[in-house]
């Protein structure tokens, strides 16, 4: 695989950003598939916490470090198909959930994913204005701040349920 092919599978989540529709909510998807399978791997909260930590900070890092490369190759400021910033955003909401076990875990990544989708489209202030930062930055951060109001969401509703 040549370094531009490498590099778009990155930055797609091994190609869940082609998707024709949707590709945001199909990034996040799989990202939320997979914090699924590794709470499904190990009953450790602590564990589980810390491999959702690594892929919040490995996306991230790899969605600014290849922000640039992503605007020039698909000619958009914010391209769809880079959906990094998505997962970085469902890896940030999942942190430090009540997880539990059994039903309960589906539920908690259900009711995750779906704040993060609301908080990821509505775009609430300043959500918004940070899409304006610079490359890969504005890429990035709006999404974590989408986390940001997903993750307090759900803690409150998820240790109220």
């Amino acid at each position: 695989m040549n370094t531009g092919g490498l590099r778009k599978w990155i930055v797609t989540f091994g190609g869940a950003g082609l998707s024709p529709v949707a590709p945001g909510t199909v990034g996040s998807l799989l990202a939320a598939l997979l914090v699924y399978l590794l709470s499904l791997a190990t009953n450790d909260s602590l564990i589980l916490n810390l491999v959702v930590a690594i892929g919040l900070f490995a996306s991230s890092a790899a969605c600014v470090a290849l922000g640039a490369w992503t605007i020039k190759y698909f000619g958009r400021k914010d391209p769809g198909a880079m959906v990094l910033d998505e997962v970085a955003g469902i890896c940030l909401t999942m942190l430090f959930q009540p997880i539990g076990s059994g039903a309960r875990v589906v539920g908690t990544i259900v009711v995750a994913f779906a704040a993060f989708r609301v908080f990821d489209i509505l775009k609430p202030p300043p959500c918004r204005q940070l899409e304006k930062l610079p490359a890969g930055w504005g890429i990035l951060m709006d999404d974590l701040m989408a986390g940001v109001y997903a993750n307090a969401v759900c803690q409150i509703l998820l240790r109220l349920i």
